[in-house]
């Protein structure tokens, strides 16, 4: 209903050539809301009558181009019903790839944030214990106590430059967006972060990070474990700042790191999760409801997980029932991923039903039975599963995903918790309207950059000042600090790069499946290139198409 009420106002402000933009605007043979397309020069969808006077300059000129804004506002509003809101569905699944489920034969998962989805309780128990390792164990300053989780400081995604105790948020194209480096918890000015980079805001990520984002010099957070992380870091950086202490910026940050590591190596997460799992898990029942269906409609399932058997046995015990290893053709523990998709040296170990190695020789992979490490070659070899018939899901874009697709050709699914909340947001009211006007006033001001005097630039000028509180304002709605994890003002985020490169499918959660048939096709929708000149929103609100004519642009050349 909602497309239909944007396809009816539309249809209300378009001229019959289908140009866009309402006539009875039109002061000129210019498209309304384009403004003049150059001397001479009739734009194509114009209608076909003697030309009013186009203004000459000074206030005219201005007045006709706060007319031009004042149209577009009236369309923008008319272009969004209040219907228009609510239309994204936060348990659906969307598609960077065409995939069939009915050609999917054998399922596969990561536990932690995939089969296992935890809650936001746990990160401030993460942050705290490691807070509290530097301080007794590395003899950090005694004041770094008085730092507590802040949930709403950091996101996902977040590259961190080590030399200069940097923490940003990076575009596809490497470009650091402005308003999104933190030192410490303290932004740091766009002027010194341009310095910083040799008068760019251009990371040269090639050179200073590796395929798996772990440096050496940048370090990029994918998963959501490094959410205390990255809140650790920026509070320790803040102390030593704020009391003029000397540090060296690669000890600090491998002391952060390694003591968030302690916390999983001593297996302190493990113990608060095992000791109140209706606190901390999440969604077991609607685990058991995915696995015990696809098991039903004859799939074959496996289990490859970094964490160890008596962590993933009780937990799976808690949300499947103690036979759920029947559910699994496979289960392999303690895989060392990303590893395990790269290594062929490591060999399989079974596990007896007390967790202790065995060492009989592995010739096979039985069902029911555990092993342990062991490496994807041998896997492949022994249970002949390969290419697009695997779907495996996981939460680490680069562990879990990267090397399954690039390698071997299986089909993936990233599991992204933070799209839930996203597209709530999205969903809004406000959202959308200053999404869809920032749109609109962009085309407005590319189109009328070609007015250069003196009133014009002051038009333009606030226009540009508007632009920009509208993109603080979005990016705010999602996270104060470093906005969406999915865009920058208007690029992808590196983040959002390598979802769509890693994976076929992406959802919130693994139980988005129980909406979906088994045998569903989920069909991307086609992305416009920017050359194919669809009718964005910022076109229809301009009445023209993005790029200039030829014609328009004649009197340039």
């Amino acid at each position: 209903m909602a497309g239909a009420g944007l396809r009816a106002a539309a249809r209300r402000w378009l001229p019959c050539g289908g140009h866009g933009g309402p006539r009875a605007a039109s002061s000129s043979p210019s498209c309304p809301g384009c403004g003049p397309p150059g001397p001479g020069v009739q734009c194509p969808g114009a209608p076909r009558f003697a030309p009013a006077p186009a203004p000459t300059g000074g206030a005219e000129l201005g007045a006709h181009l706060w007319a031009r804004y004042q149209d577009m506002r009236k369309l923008v509003h008319d272009l969004l019903p209040p219907e228009v809101c609510s239309l994204l569905n936060p348990a659906a699944i969307y598609a960077n790839n065409e995939i069939s489920l009915r050609d999917v034969e054998v399922y596969g998962f990561d536990y932690d944030y995939t089969l296992a989805q935890y809650a936001d309780a746990l990160h401030p128990e993460i942050f705290t214990a490691a807070r509290d390792i530097l301080i007794e164990h590395y003899k950090y300053p005694e004041g770094i106590r008085k730092y507590d989780y802040n949930p709403s400081f950091a996101i996902r995604g977040l590259h961190y430059d080590i030399q200069k105790s940097l923490l940003m948020k990076i575009d596809a194209f490497h470009y650091v967006q402005l308003g999104t480096a933190y030192r410490g918890l303290q932004p740091v000015p766009d002027e010194e972060v341009i310095d910083l980079y040799g008068g760019t805001q251009h990371i040269p990520l090639y050179q200073m990070s590796g395929f798996y984002g772990k440096g050496p010099s940048i370090k990029q957070f994918m998963d959501i474990f490094s959410l205390p992380e990255m809140a650790l870091l920026s509070c320790v950086v803040d102390y030593f700042l704020g009391h003029g202490l000397e540090f060296d910026q690669a000890h600090l940050y491998k002391d952060v790191t390694d003591a968030i590591r302690d916390v999983h190596v001593k297996g302190l997460m493990y113990q608060w999760i095992e000791r109140d799992m209706e606190k901390y898990i999440l969604r077991g029942d609607e685990t058991f409801a995915v696995l015990s269906r696809l098991v039903a409609h004859g799939k074959q399932l496996f289990l490859i997980t970094n964490s160890p058997f008596s962590f993933v046995d009780k937990g799976m015990r808690h949300m499947v029932g103690p036979d759920w290893r029947q559910l699994f053709d496979v289960v392999i523990v303690q895989a060392d991923k990303p590893s395990f998709f790269t290594d062929r040296r490591k060999p399989f170990r079974k596990l007896d039903e007390k967790g202790s190695l065995q060492w009989d020789r592995i010739t096979s992979l039985e069902k029911g039975k555990i092993y342990r490490q062991g490496n994807l070659f041998d896997f492949l070899r022994l249970t002949e599963w390969r290419g697009p018939r695997v779907l495996y899901f996981g939460d680490h874009l680069y562990s879990d995903l990267a090397d399954l697709m690039l390698r071997h050709g299986w089909r993936t699914g990233a599991i992204i918790p933070e799209l839930e909340r996203e597209i709530r947001i999205i969903n809004t009211e406000q959202y959308m309207h200053s999404l869809t006007w920032q749109q609109a006033l962009t085309g407005l001001l590319e189109r009328m950059q070609t007015y250069q005097d003196a009133e014009s630039r002051q038009v333009l000028a606030a226009w540009m000042k508007e632009r920009q509180e509208l993109r603080c304002i979005t990016k705010a709605l999602f996270n104060a600090q470093f906005g969406s994890i999915f865009r920058t003002f208007h690029n992808p985020t590196y983040f959002s790069r390598r979802l769509v490169r890693f994976s076929d499918l992406y959802m919130a959660s693994l139980s988005c499946l129980l909406n979906y048939r088994v045998d569903f096709t989920f069909y991307p929708r086609r992305t416009p290139l920017q050359h194919e000149a669809p009718l964005w929103m910022d076109q229809l609100c301009t009445g023209c198409m993005k790029t200039p004519f030829l014609g328009d642009m004649a009197h340039i050349r």
